[in-house]
């Protein structure tokens, strides 16, 4: 923008004295915010400055217009300002409001981080969420948790649980609440559980399974959807699972589950599923731990998901 602003002041100063200039000028200062701007400042700019402000008032102008007629400027996605720097006129470029909403956008997205989860999460909104009799309170819940969490994100505050047969909406209102906290400001990472059970079974070969079991459990916060999908073998409900909710259950980290079973059936169906001995009580506490992090609510409804 500098190499811009003096070309164009040497352009100035080479045809000062034309008729041409003069002409160009004469618009320029009849300007509605040129005028403006000197009026504002007038304390701060005398004929000398201005004079010496040439350049800087014909470049703002001339952008200025090229941006309403929608043509290509100097910047594009800016608009140009005019401002005070060392005593003389000075333009300065600031986004456009659609510069800034394409940068709201780009930020929100990043600020959900998703693991092998479909692509409907992207765009999942609670305003288009389905509000029939047998899933509005699962939305009502999910309201509560964002108003509450937004009012004091420091404190610890229980997940939801969400439960029902396939295609009801649980991922989407998974994903609905992620991107609300993302336009509010907040973080969250959405796990597919059963592909984030293969993706750490093949870390190990890669030795880097500590890395990514790190990754997940310190997310601010964490929603593993469709728990219970997969057959759960001994490492994982150990190694993983275990790992994951022992920590967010001694951080306090805000938590939620999406799945087809409900928490007794996810026990007894999910986490026991191996012969030994131990099997029970280790699924006993990884429950208490799911408990402590999450509220169960049912969701009803015919499977919303095309055939």
């Amino acid at each position: 923008m500098d190499n811009i602003s003096e070309s164009m002041k040497q352009w100035m100063d080479r045809n000062k004295q034309t008729e041409h200039y003069r002409q160009l000028m004469g618009e320029v200062y009849k300007n509605p915010d040129v005028l403006k701007f000197i009026s504002d400042h007038k304390s701060e700019l005398d004929e000398a400055h201005i004079d010496r402000s040439a350049a800087k008032l014909y470049e703002y102008v001339t952008e200025k217009q090229k941006l309403e007629r929608g043509e290509t400027t100097f910047a594009p996605g800016y608009k140009p300002e005019l401002v005070i720097s060392n005593h003389l006129v000075d333009v300065a470029y600031t986004p456009t409001e659609e510069t800034l909403e394409r940068q709201r956008v780009k930020s929100e997205k990043r600020r959900v981080k998703s693991i092998s989860m479909p692509k409907l999460v992207q765009t999942a909104n609670l305003s288009e969420f389905d509000k029939d009799q047998n899933r509005v309170s699962a939305l009502r819940e999910a309201m509560t948790f964002i108003s509450n969490f937004e009012a004091s994100p420091k404190k610890y505050h229980q997940g939801l649980y969400l439960y029902g047969s396939f295609g009801v909406g649980k991922t989407y209102l998974l994903g609905a609440i992620a991107n609300q906290l993302a336009h509010d400001g907040f973080n969250t990472t959405l796990v597919h559980f059963p592909s984030f059970a293969v993706e750490m079974k093949n870390s190990i070969s890669t030795n880097n399974v500590s890395e990514k079991l790190e990754a997940v459990k310190r997310s601010k916060i964490l929603m593993l959807d469709d728990i219970g999908a997969d057959t759960v073998s001994d490492w994982i409900r150990d190694e993983v699972l275990a790992v994951i909710l022992e920590y967010r259950m001694q951080e306090e980290l805000p938590t939620f589950f999406s799945s087809n079973l409900s928490m007794e059936r996810l026990e007894k169906e999910y986490l026991t599923v191996s012969k030994k001995s131990e099997a029970p009580l280790k699924a006993k506490r990884i429950m208490q731990r799911v408990r402590f992090l999450s509220k169960q609510i049912e969701m009803i409804g015919e499977n919303r998901r095309p055939n």
